[in-house]
Order: structure tokens, then sequence, then C-alpha cells
């Protein structure tokens, strides 16, 4: 048990450090390039922050453990949502601007529907899983498209000033890009043996493991960033973080575990935490598109966002141990 609480506590360590790294990399490098600051904040950075996600759940599906990849993807976007919105919107709100993410809102909104009638009879099948692939290279495709588009949004201009902040010389950005990939790997085996160890130890599922350990150490990068581009007043770089790892998560990360082992889930995730994502995501909806100007996360709505957070997740630890504290007892 100790062994493995160290592994977990050391693989999600190096997980954020080479994720951070990874991200730097990668934005430098195509900075470099000339790539529009609008595409690299919607595609480069969005891969990045969601690439712990990627490989954590990629791994635990090959070495047969499916309900961790889908616990850790949709726990995720449970702990962006909820934790994270709504920690930073309590400690400063959040107005959502940029004309780009109001767009995503929608497309996000459909892919959770679409990712609850996937699980409508309990499992992601293969082919299930290449529509969900499919679904995101189109919206790759879309993405990129429109961040080659020669116009102003407010999300573009955030991204270029956190850009001249972190920049960096070609040669070190390469290096940074490839070390924070292969550590990315190697922490993200750490992680995944630790998790699988803690859960056959504690009797609980895999996936409880993945909706509240792994899920929110993957989900930190989204909290740092969000929290550091709040303090600066770039409130769409804190919403876009958000978005754009959900949309990662539930198209990329849960496709590439489908694909590579059919996800079977109970159906607590259909009727729990499909539906505590859900109704997450639509609340978002209407926050972002709020009539009559920018929509805007304010403290109130940050704080209940975070009691939703605190509530489901107390529920999840006390649901997971009542048998072995009804036996005790």
């Amino acid at each position: 048990m100790v062994t493995a609480l160290l592994a977990i506590i050391v693989g999600l360590v190096l997980l954020l450090w080479s994720a951070d790294r990874f991200v730097e990399g990668a934005a430098s490098t195509a900075r470099h390039f000339s790539v529009p600051p609008l595409l690299i904040g919607m595609v480069i950075v969005g891969f990045g922050t969601s690439a712990p996600e990627m490989v954590v759940s990629a791994l635990a599906a090959s070495q047969g453990n499916p309900g961790l990849a889908l616990g850790n993807a949709y726990g995720s976007n449970i702990t962006n949502i909820a934790l994270v919105l709504g920690l930073t919107a309590l400690i400063s709100p959040i107005a959502v601007q940029s004309q780009a993410l109001r767009r995503e809102l929608p497309i996000l909104l459909g892919v959770t529907l679409l990712a609850a009638w996937q699980l409508r009879d309990g499992v992601v099948t293969t082919l299930e899983a290449w529509i969900l692939l499919l679904s995101f290279a189109l919206l790759m495709a879309w993405t990129i498209w429109q961040g080659m588009q020669k116009q102003s949004d407010n999300l573009g201009t955030e991204i270029e000033q956190e850009l001249d902040i972190r920049a960096m010389p070609l040669g070190r950005a390469v290096v940074w890009l490839v070390v924070g990939m292969l550590l990315l790997v190697i922490s993200s085996r750490i992680l995944v043996w630790g998790a699988i160890e803690i859960a056959t130890d504690l009797g609980v599922s895999d996936l409880l493991i993945g909706l509240t350990i792994v899920a929110i150490g993957t989900s930190l990068p989204e909290l740092a960033s969000s929290l550091i581009a709040t303090r600066r007043g770039e409130h769409d770089i804190a919403l876009g973080n958000v978005i754009g790892s959900n949309l990662f998560n539930t198209l990329a990360v849960v496709g590439i575990a489908g694909a590579i082992h059919p996800v079977a889930a109970g159906p607590e995730v259909l009727t729990r935490d499909i539906l505590v994502m859900s109704v997450l995501t639509i609340s978002l909806f209407f926050i972002g598109r709020r009539a009559g100007g920018p929509g805007r996360i304010n403290r109130l709505e940050g704080l209940l966002l975070l009691s939703v957070y605190i509530v489901y997740t107390t529920y999840l630890v006390m649901t997971a141990f009542a048998p072995a504290l009804t036996a005790g007892g």
C-alpha cells in the first residue's frame, strides 16, 4: 500500500511537471513556425493539457483496466467544470468574451449527449470508440480551419500575450517538447500501476479511483493554468482550458481507450457520473451563452459549482466504503 501510494504521488508530480514542459515546448515551437496564436490556444494547448488523460487512459485500457480509463475521462470533465471553474470563479469572476469559445460550447454539449447515448447499453464498443475518434478528427479539422482565419478574437490575443511572456529559443522548445512527451509516458505508467494497486488493496473499483484520485491529479494542469490566467485577467484562457480539455477527454481519451479495448461500465456510470457531467455541461452552456452580452461565471455560480463537486466526491467515497463500514459495524 505504501509503495503504491508513493507511486501515485511521484507519478502525479512527474506527470504535472512533464505536461507543463510539453505544453511550453509545443506552443513555443509552433510560435517559431508562425502558427496563429488562436490555433495554438485551441489545438496545441488543448492537446497538451489533455495529454495526461490520454496517456493514462491508453495505458489503463491496454492493461485491461478500462474502468480506470473511463473514470479518468469523465471524472476529469466533472473536476474541470465543478472544481477548476468553480474555484477559479470564486477567486475572481470569469468573463466569457471569446466568440471562438462561445461557438465551442454547443459542440461540447452535443459531445456530452453523445457520450450519454453511447453508454445507454453499458459499454463503449470498438465501433463507438472509432465514431468518437472520427468526430474528434472532424472537430480538429474545423478548429484548425477556424484558427487559420485572420480574425480578431479575445482568446487569440490572450494566448499571444502569454506566448510573449514565456518565449524561448527554438532549440530549447524542441528539447522540452521531446522530454515532456517521454516523461509523460513514464510518469503515466507509474501512476496507473499505483492506482491499480490502491484499488486492489482497498477493495474498490478502478472506476472509483479514476473518478477521484486520478481525475483530480490529471486535472491539476487545468487548475493551475486557469488560476494563473485569471490572476492576469486572461479569463478566456481559463475557460478555454476547460472546454478544450473536456472535448478532448470525451472524444479522444474515451475513443483511444475504447479502440484499444471495449469499455464496459456499470449502470451507475450513466445514472450518476454521466448525469452529473451532463448537468454541469448544460449549466456551463447557458452561463457561457447568457443573453444580453458576454457570459460570466460570477462568485455565487462558482460557489455552486464547487459545492456540486464536494457533494459528488463525498457521495462517491461514502458509497464506495459503505459496505466495509457496515460489515465492520
